[in-house]
């Protein structure tokens, strides 16, 4: 006979077939029902419930069919919230408490091996607790925001502050907020980054104190609505005030340069100032409470409860500002490299000729130094100071290396689709045609550089042969300059991959010190020198400062790429390791060496071919991973989430095969700067929504 197994009943079943109410005064059959609750939201392996949303969709709508669900929810809820202390949460929870960014690392770290103790009457413990599994909070995130706004809809829920306990809780919150946002609203960076005029009186960081001690004095003489709400409408204007100051600190970095220090007040200042959004909201007498904003601090306390000792969270957050002003000042220089008019187009391919022909004689010379018979350090000094001579001269003549564009316009193409710049979903559509224009002229240069290494560096091969009597490369060693670019019989791709993350890393060098020059005010202080003022004339100093300003960030990017590039190869030798690079005008100046060298005519015209085809595949990944990098850099320090990339490459992939010419070749008459959105699918559509 066949046994039929029977399904076991499920939470919200038991539930409703048991009638039973929990009381609205017991903390522990609270804690267990909302442990009991979220266990049923939780994905689990089944089919039916590894979707979060849905598994929510269903429990908001047991919410509203089912009176005991419902009431039980609410007893949970209330006891809960009346029985713990908030003011951790809401005070604490997600902003760093040290006064330093290193100080809140070192806090960190000793969390990390030693937990701090947990008070059971917090609501941190209640978090702690109902949220218990690690990695919770990617579930709670991965629920839209409009769900969770629906399911405590139907929960019913809301502060209520005519319950003493619950009004003396925020009250006493937004005092320790507002006391914190007035002090560090005076911190020198934060302070002197603000108009002249706004420093020679109470800033709103102070001015919201003020409000915050006349609402307290209200909200304690239990004044009528009419008197508190204008007070709290008041306040609310003062917050926003609050952030209107911190975005122009903000944008004054592309002039003044960032500090790590200055960001991390920032950073601190703005969580402090939403916080103060939501209490000023509860407390505000009007009876609207904003759920949609107590779902954001639900979903990021849950999120700071999981992750509250995580090192990586830390500097993501922290550091993410820091990076973007870097980002911001590779991306002022980017723009110089995107073409948007066919003469600009143009203008780039002789720029990059001028640069190949610079890149020829720098190939030439390395293979000379390697000649040397030196002790591998020497030796790759030598290199560097060859690669580094031939990169800054490259950049004070203006001429254009290819591999250098993509860390300087991965960051501008970025730029079109700031979320801190301009409010609400990135323009997707624009950076399309922004993509466009760095494609072709990213092609544009390849094309100038490669143009003038292959035949040039040929003609002085040959050049120094006639004068020499030897030949720079010959036999065995000639033949290995060809092998060593070809794709499938040498690591060549590999090496190009390195030469990429080389690129991305001059490219933030120079991005950071370009920030740190503007954050130091270096021009002035040069102007200033004592000793300077004494030895040369101010027209003269003037030049020097402006030229510091404007060169040192690019210089040391350029030192740092020269030291990469030329002790990679010497370091992989030393470790006995596969480590070295490729970089494609590098490589095609050697296959040029190596073709002179053994002869054109003796080369099988495959293997050649290949060769020649290494040379432009070094060339793509060294492109496409210095791009990836910093692009993905640039992004992430802008506020774009993963989520949004499916949609970013279907837009792309349109406007490619659309408009194909655009991404080789740039129009007759260019396009008006601001950039008109693509027209949507009906599928794209409803994503959106």
């Amino acid at each position: 006979m066949i046994r039929f197994i029977k399904k076991k009943p499920g939470f919200f079943e038991q539930l409703n077939a048991g009638n039973t109410i929990i009381p609205p005064d017991d903390r522990q059959q609270g804690m267990q029902f909302l442990v009991s609750f979220f266990n049923e939201i939780r994905p689990g392996s089944g089919k039916a419930r590894r979707n979060a949303e849905k598994n929510l969709q269903e429990a908001t709508r047991q919410l509203k069919t089912s009176r005991v669900v419902l009431a039980n929810m609410q007893h949970a809820l209330y006891v809960l919230l009346h029985q713990s202390r908030l003011t951790n949460a809401l005070t604490e929870s997600g902003i760093p408490l040290a006064r330093g960014f290193w100080q809140e690392l070192s806090n960190r770290i000793k969390h990390k091996i030693l937990p701090p103790l947990q008070d059971e009457n917090d609501f941190l413990y209640v978090l702690h607790n109902v949220f218990y599994r690690k990695n919770d909070f990617v579930w709670v995130e991965s629920v839209s925001r409009q769900v969770w706004i629906e399911f405590f809809e139907a929960v019913g829920f809301s502060f209520d502050q005519r319950n003493q306990d619950i009004k003396s809780e925020l009250l006493q919150s937004l005092k320790i907020l507002s006391y914190q946002v007035a002090q560090l609203g005076l911190e020198k960076e934060v302070l002197n980054y603000l108009p002249g005029e706004e420093r020679m009186r109470d800033t709103s960081f102070v001015l919201q104190n003020y409000k915050v001690y006349e609402l307290e004095g209200l909200l304690h003489d239990n004044a009528p609505d009419t008197e508190v709400t204008p007070v709290s409408a008041q306040l609310k204007n003062i917050i926003e005030d609050c952030y209107v100051q911190i975005s122009h600190i903000r944008e004054s970095h592309s002039e003044r340069g960032a500090s790590l220090q200055q960001t991390y007040l920032l950073l601190i200042l703005a969580n402090r100032l939403q916080r103060m959004q939501l209490i000023t909201d509860v407390l505000d007498a009007d009876r609207q409470f904003d759920t949609g904003r107590f779902v954001d601090l639900f979903r990021m306390l849950v999120r700071n409860e999981k992750r509250k000792n995580s090192i990586r969270e830390f500097m993501s957050q922290g550091v993410g500002y820091l990076a973007y002003q870097i980002a911001e000042h590779k991306g002022n220089k980017g723009h110089q490299y995107i073409t948007v008019s066919r003469r600009e187009y143009y203008r780039m391919i002789a720029s990059a000729m001028w640069g190949g022909f610079i890149i020829s004689f720098i190939a030439i010379l390395k293979n000379l130094i390697g000649k040397l018979k030196l002790a591998p350090f020497p030796l790759g000094f030598l290199y560097s100071l060859n690669y580094t001579a031939g990169f800054i001269l490259i950049e004070q003549t203006g001429s254009t290396l290819a591999t250098k564009q993509p860390a300087f316009t991965a960051s501008a193409v970025a730029s079109s689709l700031d979320t801190k710049k301009f409010e609400g979903e990135p323009d997707l559509q624009g950076l399309a045609v922004t993509v466009a224009n760095v494609s072709r002229s990213q092609l544009a240069s390849f094309f100038g550089n490669l143009i003038i290494v292959f035949p040039l560096t040929f003609l002085l091969a040959w050049g120094f042969h006639q004068v020499m009597g030897y030949k720079i490369a010959e036999g065995e060693a000639a033949f290995k300059l060809l092998k060593d670019q070809h794709p499938w019989r040498s690591k060549a791709l590999l090496y190009a991959c390195f030469t990429g993350v080389f690129l991305f890393l001059s490219g933030i060098i120079a991005g950071y010190w370009q920030n740190k020059i503007r954050y130091g005010q270096i021009r002035e202080r040069l102007q200033r020198h004592p000793v300077l003022r004494m030895s040369m004339s101010e027209k003269r100093l003037s030049r020097l400062a402006a030229y510091t300003e404007r060169n040192l960030g690019p210089l040391m990017g350029n030192i740092s790429l020269g030291f990469f590039l030329g002790f990679a190869g010497v370091l992989g030798k030393i470790l006995g390791i596969p480590f070295d690079i490729r970089h494609i005008t590098i490589a095609a100046g050697n296959a040029s060496i190596g073709m002179y060298g053994l002869g054109i005519e003796i080369f099988p015209p495959y293997f050649l071919l290949a060769a020649l085809g290494g040379v432009l595949a070094i060339g793509f990944i060294n492109f496409l991973v210095s791009f990836s990098l910093a692009f993905l850099m640039a992004v992430k320090s802008r506020g774009i989430h993963l989520s949004q990339y499916p949609r970013l490459f279907r837009i792309l992939g349109r406007y490619f095969f659309t408009h194909t010419r655009e991404f080789f070749l740039a129009p007759r008459k260019p396009k008006p700067p601001v950039y008109q959105p693509l027209a949507r699918t009906p599928k794209e559509e409803e994503d959106e929504r």
